[in-house]
């Protein structure tokens, strides 16, 4: 009889313990909820939202694996402490193409973010490298002309050796064709336009230019002028003078100070906007009458000084009638 009745107990008391499941349950989800009720409090951190968030989706991964018979509640070692390594469908989804990291723009802290959206697209760079390459054929292979591509600009590096005389800021006949080639493929377009002076690190005093960075100004403002005589329109264009100072190659050789002599035509992949379109100014030459030189009375009367229309003076020594 006392037997059966140890039997009978230990019978009635074999589930006494089952309410252990619901309320290891019950606690896993109100740790839930109030992980994601401070979460949402501090959204406007990122970096720890995207903690807890992870957090989150560990703890009722790591729930489902435990069996209810346990009644253990769940171990806090998964725990995020760093958010996990973004992952692609993560970023983009599954059904959206992602963006390349180079289309992406980190804008300055006081940029006025109404500009951003007039910063239009211009013709697609990939399309113009084939034109210019077939246009600056024997230019490419002779050396004198060497094409390239990134994300944001295609360059065309010409060589001063063949736009310039040495020393010099006047355009030569082969210069002028090289540029009518290039104006009529970027004439149609509305991409913006920066060109960029170059030299090497020799140094250079004459009676024009007092350094290299006059030199490269000066070669680069002659090449824009071209391009506007070409009715390329000047608000596209701005120049960019680095003299010495922006090496491509080693200046110590003959062979890299010739590739650090050159000027580049760089095209934005961005373009001036319609509305900003206007016409290049033109000048009736011929309506354009020089003013007089005014020679100043001197009393040596082997020197000579005349007064310049632009308000400057010229001292000589030659009878200017005789010129």
């Amino acid at each position: 009889m006392r037997l059966r009745h140890r039997r009978g107990h230990a019978k009635e008391s074999q589930h006494t313990h089952r309410w252990l499941v619901s309320y290891a349950d019950y606690m896993t989800i109100m740790f839930a909820f109030f992980v994601v009720m401070y979460a949402i409090a501090i959204n406007n951190k990122d970096e720890q939202f995207a903690v807890f968030s992870q957090t989150l989706e560990q703890i009722f991964d790591k729930a489902t694996n435990i069996t209810a018979a346990d009644g253990n509640n769940v171990s806090t070692n998964g725990l995020l402490t760093q958010p996990l390594p973004p992952t692609e469908d993560l970023l983009h989804g599954e059904s959206v193409q992602p963006e390349s990291p180079a289309s992406s723009k980190i804008l300055p802290e006081h940029t006025d973010v109404s500009l951003v959206a007039q910063q239009e697209m211009g013709e697609p760079l990939e399309s113009l490298l084939d034109k210019f390459t077939g246009a600056l054929l024997n230019e490419i292979r002779q050396g004198d002309a060497q094409i390239e591509l990134n994300d944001d600009w295609l360059t065309i590096e010409m060589s001063s050796g063949m736009l310039f005389p040495s020393a010099s800021a006047t355009v030569t006949n082969q210069a002028k064709d090289v540029i009518a080639r290039v104006s009529d493929i970027i004439r149609p377009m509305r991409n913006y336009l920066r060109i960029r002076g170059y030299t090497d690190d020799l140094s250079i005093r004459n009676e024009l230019f007092n350094s290299n960075w006059q030199l490269s100004a000066a070669r680069a403002a002659e090449v824009v002028k071209q391009l506007q005589d070409q009715n390329i329109n000047p608000s596209r264009m701005a120049l960019e003078g680095y003299g010495q100072y922006t090496p491509f190659a080693d200046n110590d050789t003959p062979e890299g100070r010739a590739q650090n002599r050159k000027v580049v035509i760089a095209i934005s992949k961005y373009a001036l906007p319609e509305e900003s379109l206007v016409a290049s100014p033109t000048t009736d030459v011929e309506q354009v009458t020089p003013a007089p030189e005014v020679e100043i009375p001197s009393e040596d009367n082997t020197i000579k000084i005349i007064q310049l229309p632009h308000g400057g003076i010229r001292i000589t020594t030659r009878n200017e009638d005789n010129r």
